[in-house]
C-alpha cells in the first residue's frame, strides 16, 4: 500500500471513529476567539480554514484545520513539499502549491488536497441541509490554460476547467460539489465560476465571471476570490480582492429547484468531502489539475453579504 493510501485509510479511520462517537474531531484552533486571520464576525459561521502552516503532529502530509469542524485534509502526492514559502497577503506563512506532475500518464500523481470518505465526512455536517455556503480564499495561478488530459492518448486533448476549492456533494465521486470555486469552459471560453448544486444528483447552476478570467487572474499575482451559494434564493455571486465581479447565469430555468414552497436547503446528507486544486481527492483519478498556490482557504455555512467578504478582505491586507 502506497504511503498515500495509507494515510487516506488513517483519514478515514479517525472520521469513522467520530461517526460511532457521535461527536466531531475538535479544531485546531486554540481559543475562543478563533483564527486571528478571521474577521471576528465571521468566525462563528468557519467551518473549516486551511493556511497551511499547520501540519499534524506526527504526520506532516495532514493539514490541520483552524475551523470549529476540526476536519484534517490531505496534501495528496507532494506531503510537506507542497507546503511552500510565499505569502499572500501580509502576516501571512507558507501556501500550499498543487500542480500536474506528468501530462502524459494517468498515474493519479497531481498534486492535490483535500479529504473524502464514501460514507460521508461526519465532521462537514454543518453543509448538510444548508441554506448557504461561502468558499473563499487566496489564489496564485502559473497556468494561462488547463492542463493536458493525462485521461486520454490524444496530446491535444485539454482539460475543460482548472479546479480552485469546493465542497463535495453527499453521493459525490470525488468530483460532484455542492460549492465550488472553478475555472471551466462556458460555451467554449474559459471563465471564473461559481457553480453550485443544492440537491443531490439533482442539476448544477453556473454564475460565470463576465471579465476574461487572465484579468481577474494574472499569472503570478495573488488575488482573493469568493463565491456565496444562497441555496433559500437560488443565487450566488463572485468577489474579486473584497469587490462583487459581474456575471451571469449559464441557465435560465430552475436548476435547483426553488420555485416551489420552501425552506430550500441542501440535500440531508454529510458532504463527501473538500477537493482543492483538481478533483478526486481520494486519489483514484486525475481531473482539472491547478498549477497554483493557495492561502487561507475558507469553507462557512452561510452565503456571505458583499460588506462580509469585503471586511474579511480588508481584515488580511490591513492586518489584524
Amino acid at each position: 500500500m502506497s504511503r498515500t493510501r495509507r494515510v487516506a485509510a488513517a483519514t478515514a479511520a479517525v472520521l469513522a471513529a467520530g461517526v460511532l462517537a457521535g461527536v466531531a474531531a475538535p479544531p485546531a484552533s486554540a481559543g475562543r476567539a478563533g483564527p486571528r486571520d478571521v474577521h471576528p464576525s465571521l468566525r462563528e459561521n468557519l467551518v473549516a480554514f486551511y493556511d497551511f502552516d499547520h501540519p499534524v503532529p506526527g504526520d506532516v502530509a495532514l493539514e490541520r484545520d483552524q475551523g470549529r469542524s476540526g476536519t484534517e485534509i490531505e496534501l495528496v502526492n507532494g506531503g510537506a513539499a507542497m507546503r511552500v514559502a510565499d505569502r499572500a497577503y501580509a502576516g501571512s506563512g507558507r501556501a500550499l502549491q498543487t500542480r500536474q506532475v506528468e501530462p502524459t500518464v494517468a498515474g493519479n500523481d497531481d498534486w492535490k488536497a483535500g479529504v473524502f470518505s464514501a460514507s460521508g465526512v461526519r465532521t462537514l455536517r454543518p453543509f448538510n441541509a444548508v441554506a448557504g455556503t461561502t468558499v473563499m480564499g487566496w489564489f496564485k495561478v502559473g497556468m494561462t490554460a488547463p492542463r493536458p488530459n493525462s485521461n486520454t492518448a490524444d496530446p491535444n486533448d485539454l482539460f475543460n476547467a482548472i479546479g480552485l476549492a469546493g465542497v463535495l456533494t453527499g453521493d459525490s465521486d470525488g468530483h460532484g460539489v455542492r460549492a465550488l470555486l472553478e475555472l471551466i469552459d462556458v460555451s467554449g471560453e474559459l471563465r471564473l465560476v461559481a457553480l453550485g448544486r443544492r440537491l443531490d444528483g439533482g442539476d448544477s447552476q453556473t454564475f460565470a465571471a463576465a471579465e476574461d478570467w487572465r484579468t481577474l487572474l494574472p499569472v503570478g499575482q495573488w488575488v482573493h476570490l469568493a463565491a456565496t451559494f444562497d441555496f433559500a434564493t437560488g443565487t450566488m455571486a463572485l468577489y474579486r480582492n473584497g469587490r462583487p465581479v459581474d456575471g451571469f447565469y449559464t441557465r435560465t430555468d430552475d436548476p435547483w429547484r426553488v420555485g416551489g414552497p420552501g425552506p430550500h436547503v441542501t440535500t440531508a446528507s454529510d458532504p463527501r468531502g473538500i477537493k482543492i486544486g483538481g478533483s478526486y481527492p481520494q486519489d483514484t483519478r486525475e481531473q482539472n489539475p491547478c498549477d497554483c498556490r493557495m492561502d487561507s482557504l475558507m469553507f462557512l455555512d452561510q452565503a456571505l453579504s458583499a460588506r462580509d467578504v469585503e471586511s474579511q478582505y480588508r481584515h488580511m491586507v490591513r492586518g489584524r
